[in-house]
């Protein structure tokens, strides 16, 4: 139990820049006193002081505004940055190395009994504001990012973007046991992708039409002056003067 006090402990000072000294994460940081306490209530949880675990629990939310079930499984090293707001259901799961910003929920969807809550795994980082729904599972390493709702199973390795979440699998980098992924801002502009690709295809499918319109119509091709064949009378699918001088166009006439 000490120990993961510690890691507790020493993993606000790995993922946040602004922490000072051990006095002011000790004493300022509400993230890892809802985590503390939790840890507390949860032991008593399993030992079947439901009620108990609960008035903490309780007690948790008030102080640092931040509300955990204690019945909810977390893993070491569990950092939950500003806090306000975040919300864990009863039957979450949070494995090690896991990062939440403010405003995040884990969320059920169900009133089953059971399993109904999301599990997070190895090294996932949700940006502030997301919502995860559900019995679903979050692969390790993944990035959730901010103000994203998540009501589907999220492989490894992926970024989740937009309302529904969207997911973008990225190439897995090698990290430490205790260094997720934080860059929760770089996130992939899925709209921004699909005009580009719309237009990608928009430009091909014109050129296309062109290529068969000089085929069929007997266009020049671009840069290249018509040769007159035939009757002189019949008509030009484009007109001499657009490619040829006012002194060649008489004579062509």
């Amino acid at each position: 139990m000490w120990r993961t006090l510690k890691e507790d402990l020493e993993a606000v000072f790995q993922r946040d820049p602004a922490a000072r000294s051990t006095w002011e994460v000790l004493f300022c940081y509400p993230g890892l006193h809802a985590v503390w306490l939790h840890r507390l209530a949860h032991g008593l949880w399993r030992r079947g002081l439901k009620f108990l675990a609960r008035w903490i629990s309780h007690g948790n939310r008030a102080l640092t505004g931040i509300e955990i079930h204690p019945g909810a499984r977390i893993g070491p090293r569990l950092f939950i940055d500003h806090g306000m707001g975040v919300v864990i259901g009863e039957t979450a799961e949070i494995g090690a190395d896991v990062t939440l910003y403010h405003g995040v929920t884990l969320g059920g969807t169900s009133l089953q009994k059971g399993k109904r809550h999301p599990t997070l795994e190895d090294g996932v980082v949700v940006g502030a504001g997301a919502k995860i729904l559900g019995a679903i599972t979050i692969g390790r390493g993944s990035r959730i990012g901010a103000n994203a709702v998540v009501v589907k199973p999220v492989p490894p390795g992926s970024v989740v973007v937009g309302v529904p979440g969207e997911v973008v699998p990225r190439k897995m980098e090698a990290r430490g046991p205790a260094g997720p992924d934080l860059a929760h801002g770089d996130l992939p502009d899925l709209w921004a992708e699909a005009v580009a690709q719309l237009s990608a295809r928009l430009e091909e499918l014109e050129r296309q039409v062109r290529t068969l319109r000089r085929e069929v119509e007997g266009w020049p091709e671009p840069g290249r002056r018509p040769e007159i064949h035939g009757d002189p009378a019949a008509p030009c699918a484009s007109p001499p003067s657009a490619v040829l001088s006012p002194e060649e166009g008489k004579k062509a006439e």
